[in-house]
């Protein structure tokens, strides 16, 4: 609502041509581009990759706008989903943690790719200009972390998308944006990761040095978005695997809560001081929390999973279990160079003295779109739209690419409103 707040003011008596989801009403493109990544962050089901990037919050809001404006057909949008989401992951695979430790969030300043080149494909720009949106948008591109680490609340993806907007605009109009902007002297890497050599202060790979021919190689052959994660629990993407990880070794060894002695989760290290070691706003590896790994997996003890529905920074969903306390101060977190990302080594140690192991892949929050619709399903009783219209919205998705266009879609994020013209 802030966010529609700070639009309207901001475009008071401008008519618009772009739809607000969930809301409705009409803004300008960028207006509602804004509104609708805003909209989509705080909803908090979002992806995640590497950790900090959330492409979809991004990605999403720009090819709905261009979707909507031009009128293309499912199929031409979907490409242009895609397409923001390559390229945005191929340019910041390997920097992320070296990105953030220059105090940049690198999910702000990688959106701005995502959000323009998905606009830019479905607006049907052509080689020349595509090149030119996205060395404007290294112009354009931003995100700091101190203000989130000093009690503030950053625009990121929101921003983003609107600067994404203005460097295709630029783009549209013939307005070069320079050669070398990302390898250059002074181009992108040099800025947000120190050098252009490829060199890495930080990785969750422990990698010293990244290859800069990776960042094309077999580009639409070899498909990086499909490393990216779901979070369907509304929570930091740190913690999302010891649900599943810790409930799945539960139940395969009969695991009760009572059994239960202790717990010990090793874990990449760089998840432990988010958001990097060099300017952690929070540690988990030294006292349990809630919103912490601990919490999440004496949850999946107890219940054996956790609820979508379920926000704990917002208080929202079910009640917490009973013994979650005394639980979380059984679990300890063990900080791993080797560990892969969000693939904790989970072992439960019982009370009659066996330790139960089950090791994370990192992989285990790549669904299909059945797999995602399902363990999604019970969100449909909670949004406003009501189980009908959420099943409705859910099917137009999983047609998409035979949609005639986006209108229907749209309109089935938004509640009926019999009152409002």
């Amino acid at each position: 609502m802030q966010a529609i707040r700070l639009v309207e003011e901001e475009e008071l008596g401008c008519g618009g041509t772009t739809t607000a989801l969930v809301d409705g009403r009409r803004f300008t493109r960028a207006g509602a581009a804004f509104i609708n990544s805003e909209m989509m962050f705080a909803g908090g089901k979002w992806d995640t990759f590497r950790m900090v990037v959330h492409p979809s919050c991004a990605v999403l809001p720009a090819a709905l706008m261009a979707a909507e404006v031009t009128r293309c057909s499912g199929r031409e949008f979907l490409t242009g989903v895609v397409a923001g989401y390559e390229v945005m992951e191929r340019l910041g695979a390997d920097f992320v943690p070296t990105i953030l430790a220059r105090g940049f969030h690198a999910g702000a300043v990688l959106s701005i790719f995502g959000a323009a080149v998905a606009a830019a494909k479905i607006m049907g720009l052509d080689a020349g200009q595509v090149h030119g949106a996205l060395a404007q948008c290294v112009n354009l591109a931003a995100g700091n972390l101190e203000g989130g680490r000093s009690g503030g609340r950053s625009v990121r993806e929101g921003a983003a998308v609107r600067n994404a907007l203005l460097a295709v605009g630029l783009a549209r109009q013939g307005i070069p944006g320079g050669e070398t902007a990302f390898e250059g002297e002074a181009g992108f890497y040099f800025a947000y990761a120190g050098n252009k050599e490829g060199r890495l202060s930080h990785s969750f790979a422990g990698q010293r040095n990244a290859d800069f021919a990776a960042i094309t190689e077999k580009l639409g052959e070899h498909w990086v978005f499909l490393e990216t994660l779901y979070r369907i629990y509304s929570t930091p993407g740190y913690n999302i695997a010891h649900v599943d990880v810790t409930a799945a070794l539960c139940k395969r060894d009969h695991i009760r809560a009572d059994d239960v002695d202790r717990v010990e989760c090793v874990v990449n290290w760089l998840e432990t001081q988010y958001p990097s070691p060099d300017f952690p706003s929070r540690r988990t590896d030294i006292e349990p929390g809630r919103e912490q790994p601990q919490y999440y997996a004496a949850h999946a003890i107890l219940t054996g999973s956790f609820p979508v529905t379920k926000n704990v920074q917002q208080q929202v969903g079910a009640a917490d279990p009973q013994g979650i306390d005394d639980m979380m101060r059984r679990v300890r977190l063990i900080p791993s160079h080797t560990q892969p990302l969000f693939a904790p080594r989970v072992t439960i140690h019982t009370r009659d003295g066996i330790a139960h192991t089950l090791e994370a892949t990192g992989r285990e929050f790549i669904m299909s779109f059945d797999q995602l619709a399902k363990r999604l399903s019970p969100i449909g009783a909670v949004v406003p739209v009501g189980e009908q219209q959420y099943a409705e919205l859910v099917a137009e998705c999983r047609q998409m690419d035979h949609a005639r266009d986006v209108s229907r879609l749209i309109a089935l994020t938004c509640p009926p409103q019999p009152d409002r013209p």
